[in-house]
């Protein structure tokens, strides 16, 4: 019996009814997925009295329970609407109902959240203001106006707030707002779209905003929003809380200010992201299709990845030498206050467009706690606009790009962690994957649910892999997973790597690099029989010990063959030659010519250091600190230094992205260079290759055909690989994984010279193709070999 129920019931005059007997009948509905914290109480609520039903709703620890009563047809429309029509946050995989006594009562209630045995209750991702919200936002007669933590069941902060399940206020970091009696009234009234929406606060009770300069309270003119865009008007860096962490945020027309970010943050090259007001201010930045206007303003609000126009007004110091830009749409209620105050302080006729990166140092996690914040960032950030409610988990934004297949993960992590990806295969025990070294991610996987984590980073220091170890933690908690399983990285060095075999869990299993990046695919298409599988990326430790990266393989969710890989080359001082590209391209150019290729008549090795070279040379010789590799990215990396467009690099694939780059200039066909395929189970030579680039340099062939054309023939010789295994193996399907799939070039033609002959190819579509998704072909792997035995 429900002996207890909100006070909202005791307060307003419940929905009463009375039904005959006769055609009653009375229904137990339990409710998966995410459904707490999205107004799904209400919902039910508001469908249940206009049905004229009734019974009651309630949160428990595994999603939400209903007890419906009334005639068929009323139940069945109500059983319709909860699949059909349920609210814009609510995802739902699971509705069981079963008939139960009938109970003759006489209205339909909202009772207690419950704590059950089992957990499995689904949590919503941050998401990003609502229209209505909006609305209110900037209605000058409402009494949240301008209030920057304006929210509802409908949008505002989960994920980065949560503590716990069941999803109630004293289970986030709103627990210590205690809400006044206007703010209590909504969040009582089952009518009220603020019903129950945890983050409920307005300006009389809730968060605070401040501005903050050298750790003092500043206000100058006006409010903290209007001082920091003034500051930011000027020129100034600010520091800006947002909802998984802050960011670094300044003029993006201003290349001052801009260089001045770059020195602070140590960040040499890469990109910065953009905030823009609105699409039609990226639409003056970069062309936009229709699924990318739809993408841009979705409301997990990613960073998307567009091409820029060859004319616009940001500096090019927001992104070197690059033909894309990074730009999202304001997600908070500060970010939109923000703009529009900058809108107001800045000149008529300059639009709005900030610089808004993460708040750390170059390879540091995002700050996200308030006193590390001013520690870290202070010193980086000329003042800091911050806030009093506090940030549980940290949580970068997401990036994604679109392909003629559909949008492409780059970064999973704001607005769509933590949603679980539904797999066809189930778990048959609890179990941890711990990714990889590079862009880490964790994965836990419970029954048909795969809990990728968000973005942790590149576990180089004790920050990010505190971070790591914490995200465990929260996520054990949050779906009350204790793992009897762990899978990870062969590489007996990663830190992920050592986590897992220092760990109490005693079912350990190793997964090969690149049979996680090709299992990752299967575990999202529901793939269970062998594919051909082309996993091309830029590191990865290989079953014999060498660094693979260019790898043919067959392969299902349980093993692999490797049947085929770019022909071995020395990496002469390990990573040191990752920083270093033109020791792969004087690499490949004596693999391909011998010490003759000293004697070449190319800018390449007239440019050569010979003295740096001749030491390489001897470590090569001599087998020290060279690893052998098969990697993809070394030979994009080579190719690129070759032709003189990145001989040092400040982040990893910045070299291959610049040859990409080059190559999309060149809008006409090309012809293949020749490539040697020595049949499956052996290695595939590039050396003709590298001596048709050579060839093609000495005639004075443009940088951009030459980069057109090797892309062309990296695609026609991965083809061909396949079609020569589909002959021997009888294999038509093709999976395609691995970071140097995020160029967008090589991923394209690849994907149309195999579908030319008729292979079916499947790509990552719901976890980057990056180390980012590795987790989730680790964990895939794992519950394989579990169910096998």
């Amino acid at each position: 019996m429900i002996t207890r129920q909100l006070p909202v019931c005791q307060q307003k005059e419940p929905a009463m009814f009375s039904i005959s007997d006769r055609a009653m009948q009375r229904r137990h509905i339990a409710v998966q997925g995410i459904v707490q914290g999205v107004g799904f109480r209400p919902f039910v609520y508001t469908q249940a009295v206009n049905r004229h039903l009734v019974g009651f709703v309630y949160n428990d620890s595994q999603g939400v329970i209903i007890e419906i009563e009334g005639v068929s047809s009323a139940l069945d429309d109500f059983e319709r609407a909860l699949r059909e029509e349920p609210p814009p946050l609510a995802h739902i995989t699971n509705i069981t109902a079963t008939s139960v006594p009938v109970q003759h009562e006489e209205q339909f209630i909202i009772v207690q959240s419950r704590q059950g045995k089992e957990q499995l209750a689904l949590i919503s991702p941050d998401m990003t203001v609502c229209a209505d919200c909006q609305h209110e936002l900037f209605a000058p007669e409402n009494r949240r106006y301008h209030y920057p933590f304006i929210n509802c069941t409908n949008c505002g902060p989960r994920f980065t707030i949560i503590q716990d399940v069941p999803y109630d206020r004293e289970k986030t970091t709103m627990r210590a707002f205690k809400m006044c009696p206007a703010c209590q009234h909504e969040y009582e009234d089952p009518l009220d779209r603020r019903f129950h929406a945890q983050p409920n606060a307005c300006p009389i009770c809730g968060p605070q905003i401040r501005l903050l300069l050298n750790h003092k309270r500043l206000h100058v003119n006006g409010t903290p929003v209007e001082d920091a865009a003034s500051l930011l008007a000027t020129g100034k860096i600010l520091a800006i809380k947002g909802l998984g962490g802050y960011h670094l945020a300044c003029d993006a027309l201003s290349a001052t200010a801009v260089q001045h970010l770059r020195l602070r943050k140590h960040r040499e090259a890469r990109p910065f992201a953009l905030m823009v007001p609105d699409v039609e201010t990226a639409a003056q930045l970069c062309k936009i299709t229709a699924e990318e206007a739809v993408l841009l303003q979705s409301a997990q609000r990613p960073i998307l990845l567009l091409r820029r126009r060859s004319k616009h007004i940001v500096t090019s110091a927001v992104a070197p030498e690059s033909n894309t830009l990074g730009i999202m749409l304001p997600y908070t209620p500060l970010h939109y206050l923000l703009l529009a105050a900058c809108k107001q302080v800045w000149k008529a006729d300059k639009p709005v467009i900030l610089v808004m990166t993460s708040g750390n140092v170059s390879d540091e996690p995002i700050a996200y706690q308030d006193d590390d914040a001013q520690q870290r960032l202070l010193p980086l950030a000329d003042a800091l606009l911050t806030h009093n409610r506090p940030i549980h988990m940290r949580c970068d934004d997401s990036v994604l790009r679109v392909t003629s297949d559909g949008p492409q993960f780059i970064r999973r992590s704001r607005g769509y962690v933590p949603e679980p990806i539904q797999l066809a295969m189930g778990f048959p025990v609890p179990l941890l994957a711990c990714g990889t070294h590079l862009k880490n991610t964790f994965c836990l996987g419970k029954e048909h649910f795969a809990f990728l984590s968000h973005h942790i980073g590149d576990l180089e220091n004790l920050e990010t892999l505190t971070s790591f170890r914490e995200g465990i933690e929260h996520f054990q908690r949050l779906f009350a997973i204790t793992p009897n399983a762990v899978a990870y990285d062969l590489h007996p060095d990663y830190l992920a790597t050592r986590y897992a075999l220092d760990s109490a869990i005693e079912q350990k299993f190793g997964v090969q690099h690149h049979h996680a990046h090709i299992a990752s695919v299967l575990a999202e298409h529901g793939l269970s029989e062998p594919v051909i599988g082309i996993a091309a990326d830029g590191t990865g430790y290989g079953s014999d010990g060498a660094i693979w990266g260019g790898e043919i393989m067959i392969a299902d969710l349980c093993d692999f063959e490797r049947v085929a890989h770019l022909d071995y080359v020395p990496l002469p001082g390990g990573d040191q030659a990752v920083r270093a590209p033109w020791r792969m391209a004087a690499v490949y150019l004596q693999q391909t010519f011998g010490d003759s290729f000293l004697e070449l008549d190319i800018p390449f090795v007239q440019q050569l250091d010979r003295a740096t070279w001749h030491i390489l040379a001897q470590m090569i010789a001599r087998n020290l600190n060279s690893p052998r590799t098969s990697s993809m990215g070394r030979l994009f990396d080579a190719v690129a230094a070759l032709l003189g467009l990145s001989t040092q690099v400040h982040y990893e694939g910045q070299a291959a992205i610049t040859l990409e780059q080059h190559a999309a200039r060149y809008k006409e066909m090309v012809k293949t260079y020749p490539f040697t395929l020595s049949g499956v189970q052996d290695t595939i030579s590039v050396t003709p290759i590298i001596a048709g680039i050579v060839s093609d340099i000495q005639n004075g062939i443009p940088v951009p055909y030459i980069a057109k054309r090797f892309h062309i023939t990296i695609a026609h010789m991965l083809a061909m690989t396949c079609f020569l295994l589909r002959e021997q193996r009888g294999l038509n399907t093709v999976a395609l994984s691995g970071g140097v799939f995020q160029n967008q070039l090589l991923l394209e033609h690849t994907r149309l010279q195999l579908q030319h002959l008729n292979f079916s190819v499947y790509t990552n579509r719901r976890v980057p193709p990056n180390d980012g998704g590795v987790s989730l072909g680790q964990a895939a792997v794992a519950s394989a070999r579990l169910q096998k035995g």
